[in-house]
């Protein structure tokens, strides 16, 4: 005979693995949490938090135990979008999340320019992945990350002690409170010193952004500044560290709703 794949007698026909898939569908049973297929091991995978919770649904869909095999699991959350929480950038660095933003009826955020090139990946983090579409650093210091057309957007800034909702982009004048969300120092705030600040980073110079006294650290970068409700802008860089007190110059986010026509996600 020709050569080529060789048959298997499986115990299982893949109809009735679908069928009892099918079953466990409509359910709702606590610490259920998901199954698939194992082509390869002719098995219904049925993930639950144990295998009693597993064992309580197969009962209860009718399904013959014997399509079944049992993985435990924790319980799975969805990925979302929060200004100030965390992402990885391929698998390699961390920045914050500004603000969630749409771009039509694209998702996604803005942070900041020096975080990542266009064409970066969002690998992992709290946010959802994605990937950066465009991104200007340095003369500017500002990016937008797009993501997945299912992952939530949160109008609101994490406070890591509660959280600030996100009402408008209205800019605060010199002498404002101000205060900023980051993963690597949380929440911090001061007030704001100067507009149209220069800074010749070694990396490039930056010039149009505000200088506030609000102390950030290295992954704060990207994160959130806000006045009240009003979404300021995204972390660039400073000097100082949030035990010794320092400067911190945000990119302000009028520029990237701009220039490129995104709509920021408000309550």
């Amino acid at each position: 005979r020709a050569e080529g794949a060789t048959p298997v007698l499986v115990e299982h026909a893949l109809a009735d693995l679908e069928a009892a898939g099918t079953s466990l569908d409509a359910l709702a049973v606590d610490g259920l949490y998901g199954h698939y297929i194992d082509v390869e091991r002719n098995t219904l995978v049925v993930e639950a938090a144990d295998e009693a919770v597993a064992a309580e649904a197969v009962d209860a869909a009718g399904i013959d135990p014997s399509l079944v095999s049992v993985t435990a699991a924790e319980a799975p959350e969805l990925y979302f979008v929060r200004g100030g929480d965390s992402y990885i950038i391929e698998n390699s660095w961390r920045c914050s999340v500004g603000f969630s933003v749409r771009q039509g009826s694209t998702p996604g955020f803005v942070t900041a320019g020096h975080c990542g090139s266009a064409g970066d990946q969002v690998t992992s983090g709290e946010a959802a992945p994605g990937t950066f579409r465009n991104s200007v650093f340095p003369g500017s210091d500002r990016a937008w990350v797009a993501v997945g057309s299912s992952e939530p957007l949160y109008d609101e800034v994490n406070m890591y002690s509660g959280s600030r909702d996100v009402a408008n982009a209205n800019q605060a004048a010199v002498g404002s409170s101000i205060c900023r969300s980051g993963s690597t120092t949380g929440w911090h705030c001061g007030t704001v010193g100067a507009f149209n600040q220069t800074v010749n980073y070694a990396e490039g110079t930056v010039t149009g952004l505000t200088r506030t006294n609000v102390c950030a650290e290295p992954g704060d970068s990207g994160g959130s500044f806000i006045t009240g409700n009003s979404a300021q802008g995204m972390t660039s860089g400073g000097s100082g560290n949030c035990s010794s007190g320092g400067t911190t110059y945000f990119q302000p986010i009028g520029p990237a709703l701009s220039a490129w026509g995104l709509t920021l996600v408000t309550t």
